[in-house]
């Protein structure tokens, strides 16, 4: 699949590159994505929740009531379930919600994930992009130029570029990050990818690994 490059200023530089065809032309495996950005949205939980057991609730243990004679149920302490304030039954406790997933599942929702952007026709090259401090508004404009702005955009890079990243903090929808560290949900979740030409290539020898 050929693709235009474009240059920063969103203009056509005249030059086409080829995708490799054995990352971005695979049949995408739809369950490797699933499990791989299940993992992804597991390792952001933190996992602190708790809720009060009966045993750690802070109430007195008096016996309420008598144990008879009332003509209601028994009751034999305040931190019962059935009582407002009374402990929780199986209540939330702190845990561990990350899992482990292979190697080659992880690389394959990844080549997957390229091969469904490349389907979508939803990839854009740029044969580079130099900012030369970082500034808000020249990033802004780098995207309306391609004519992405709005849109939630990757944009792929072979290296960390100081200066893009902190570019394009505070700009809605859009993200930076490198070759070696993108990851399935992030490739999914964007609406468009924009990679520079020196990562093409660094993705390419990635996945001939």
């Amino acid at each position: 699949m050929e693709v235009i490059v474009y240059n920063s200023k969103g203009e056509d530089t005249g030059k086409k590159v080829t995708l490799p065809e054995e990352v971005f032309g695979i049949e995408p495996n739809q369950h490797a994505i699933y499990l791989d950005v299940k993992q992804y949205l597991a390792n952001q939980r933190q996992g602190t929740h708790k809720a009060k057991e009966r045993a750690e609730n802070a109430h007195s243990t008096r016996k309420l009531k008598k144990q008879k004679g009332t003509g209601g149920a028994r009751a034999g302490s305040a931190k019962s379930p059935v009582f407002v304030g009374g402990g929780t039954i199986f209540g939330p406790r702190p845990r561990d919600y990350s899992f482990k997933l292979n190697k080659k599942v992880k690389a394959l929702a990844r080549q997957s994930a390229y091969a469904v952007k490349a389907k979508a026709n939803s990839i854009s090259v740029i044969d580079s992009i130099a900012l030369e401090a970082p500034r808000t508004k020249d990033y802004i404009q780098f995207l309306s130029a391609l004519n992405v702005t709005g849109r939630k955009t990757l944009l792929i890079l072979p290296d960390v570029n100081l200066n893009v990243v902190l570019s394009s903090r505070n700009v809605q929808k859009a993200k930076v990050t490198t070759a070696s560290q993108v990851n399935t949900y992030d490739l999914m979740n964007a609406d468009q990818l924009l990679i520079s030409e020196e990562a093409l290539s660094t993705i390419q020898t990635l996945f001939e690994k």
